[in-house]
């Protein structure tokens, strides 16, 4: 594929991710999504205000919007499947950028000023289908997020976790060569975006960063759980604050 084409790809990848479901899924309920719980518009807080089927369904979504148009454009591009090592630098770098273009979308979306969430789930999915370009990093990065949500409960934390883990994951493989990400060379695209993506995610919990270090983050699982009625940590300056951090 040429430039020009993978350039179109990241348009119409950002268009993707710009689809702002949390917020669509929340008017069905009659709910506006930016003055409840913590005012986010991922995943989490769909959870939080409508319930935890909700919740899932938007992560589904935000993750489908990710991973639509990378299995698109690597379909057209014939590259789906192809260890890193046989992709030019072109065709890598080409699909992990319309991987990037889906997730920036949902993270500045036009349906909402150029707001909107921290990009966890559009990453997923965007990731998990590189197949197997990025998939293995990603896989790796859900079972530290996994592990970390379910030792420790917050799903802040968890999130920051797996998304330093892709990465670290990424040059790993490209420095054993096990035959999905190639040699050292072949996977400095993927590490390069990984790095991005998770100065990203990190970037956008940056005041659920705060909230961790000073005590006062709420966990989804034991003692600290936040209920719709419980907003522990988001004081109204915090509100205004993450107006333009959503999830």
């Amino acid at each position: 594929m040429t430039s020009t084409g993978w350039l179109i790809w990241c348009l119409i990848a950002f268009s993707f991710g710009s689809i702002p479901f949390g917020v669509l899924l929340a008017k069905l309920k009659k709910v506006d999504l930016r003055t409840v719980g913590s005012g986010n518009t991922g995943a989490t807080n769909v959870g939080r205000a409508l319930g935890r089927n909700w919740g899932i369904l938007c992560f589904v979504l935000d993750a489908a919007k990710g991973a639509t148009p990378v299995v698109l454009a690597g379909s057209i591009a014939g590259i789906i499947g192809q260890p890193a090592g046989a992709l030019a630098p072109s065709e890598a770098s080409g699909w992990l950028a319309v991987g990037v273009a889906s997730i920036l979308g949902h993270v500045f979306s036009p349906f909402l000023n150029f707001k909107g969430g921290k990009g966890v789930a559009t990453a997923c999915g965007a990731l998990l289908a590189m197949w197997p370009l990025m998939t293995i990093p990603v896989l790796v990065a859900a079972g530290v997020f996994i592990v970390m949500i379910l030792g420790l409960g917050f799903m802040s934390l968890a999130s920051m976790a797996a998304a330093s883990a892709v990465p670290c994951t990424a040059l790993i493989l490209g420095l054993v060569g096990d035959g999905t990400q190639g040699d050292s060379g072949s996977v400095l695209p993927q590490t390069i975006t990984g790095l991005v993506i998770a100065f990203m995610v990190i970037w956008r919990h940056r005041s659920n960063l705060a909230r961790l270090l000073d005590g006062t983050e709420p966990k989804v699982f034991g003692a600290g759980r936040m209920t719709r009625e419980s907003n522990q940590g988001d004081t109204p300056s915090d509100r205004n604050t993450t107006s333009t951090n959503r999830h």
